[in-house]
């Protein structure tokens, strides 16, 4: 469904969008606010956070998905509140505090969630469910969902990273005594130390650059190895007794062979990276072949975690900071500037100011 576009206003007119118009070519565009339909709130738009995998390989063109099209409104980690309700919203309020929300694809421009304008929509997918609509047109939307009005909407652009990851990986087992390897040290890498940590694992060892060995440590890892060394061994001096699950989050190709043989007996090993997938899918294969345990990228349920995840923000175990300052966004219209910062390793992430 393409959506309804409100014509160009004085009031629309400085709303600013990122959009990626080709392979390389990342734009600040004005573009026309969305109207939201009977199912749908309009919301402006406070924060967003740089996805330093997704949205860097988006603009690249480099994210190994079919149907990317462009040009398209990046973002997909955005945090909007309530500033116009449909009809038949019952769901949401004005004022309320919503993830996930963005601009939608129109004729001649897609969108890939479009999280990163200064309006989007939300859609009421509980509603739609209760009133007998097909699955297929609520079901990703169950992602849209409230937060308590407390919460601090710059650190809660983590939220989306938060719950993929947290139901990524509970899903896994993890759990009291679990020993856990991850390998990568990005956002996610970091995402999925600190739900491990959260879950009860004993043992949390990070594979990844030395640059962030600090940040692991205050994170909880219980070990940091460097991937261009000899990680076998590493992973060996940290946990002899062998890890029951080990996570790629990155999905470059010859990272899990290097980690393999430190597998317990009955463990696990997830692919949650894609950088390599193809290749990487092959490999899951044969590992299965030989009776080991696999799971691949997408076996997560973001909205299943929102209420897990935010009882761990209330007890104070999840924490920004770890992947960027919430206290000091970059404007929209300096995007480029965050991608810099992300890329230089001064930030796990990046968070854009949308409004305001």
């Amino acid at each position: 469904m393409r959506a309804r576009l409100r014509p160009a206003r004085s009031e629309d007119a400085a709303m600013k969008a990122a959009v990626v118009v080709a392979p390389g070519r990342l734009e600040i565009q004005d573009l026309p606010a969305p109207e939201p339909g009977d199912y749908q709130v309009l919301c402006e738009h406070l924060f967003g956070a740089v996805c330093a995998g997704t949205d860097r390989h988006l603009i690249s063109g480099e994210l190994p998905l079919p149907g990317i099209e462009y040009p398209f409104v990046l973002g997909h980690e955005t945090i909007g509140r309530v500033i116009a309700v449909g009809a038949k919203v019952r769901h949401f309020a004005l004022g309320d505090l919503v993830t996930r929300t963005g601009y939608p694809a129109s004729d001649g421009l897609m969108a890939f969630w479009g999280g990163f304008t200064g309006q989007g929509l939300a859609t009421d997918a509980l509603a739609m469910r209760d009133d007998g609509l097909p699955e297929a047109d609520w079901q990703p939307h169950l992602v849209n969902r409230t937060l308590p009005p407390e919460t601090d909407p710059a650190a809660a652009t983590m939220m989306i990273t938060w719950r993929e990851t947290y139901s990524y990986i509970a899903r896994l087992g993890v759990g009291a005594g679990s020993r856990v390897a991850i390998l990568g040290s990005g956002g996610n890498g970091f995402s999925f130390l600190v739900m491990a940590r959260a879950l009860g694992a004993e043992t949390v060892v990070m594979v990844g650059n030395p640059h962030w060995t600090g940040l692991a440590a205050r994170a909880g890892a219980s070990g940091f190895v460097d991937y261009r060394g000899d990680v076998a061994a590493g992973l060996a001096g940290a946990c002899a007794s062998g890890y029951d699950l080990i996570l790629d989050a990155v999905g470059r190709s010859g990272a899990l062979e290097q980690t393999i043989d430190q597998l317990a007996a009955d463990g696990k090993v997830a692919l949650y990276g894609i950088d390599d997938l193809r290749e990487r899918m092959g490999y899951l294969q044969a590992l299965s072949e030989r009776g080991i345990a696999t799971h691949g990228p997408g076996e997560y349920s973001e909205a299943e975690a929102h209420d897990a995840v935010l009882d761990l923000l209330a007890a104070g175990k999840l924490d920004a900071s770890i992947w960027f300052d919430p206290a000091r966004p970059t404007a929209l219209t300096r995007f480029p500037e965050a991608i810099e910062a992300i890329d230089a390793r001064r930030s796990l992430k990046a968070l854009i100011q949308l409004s305001g």
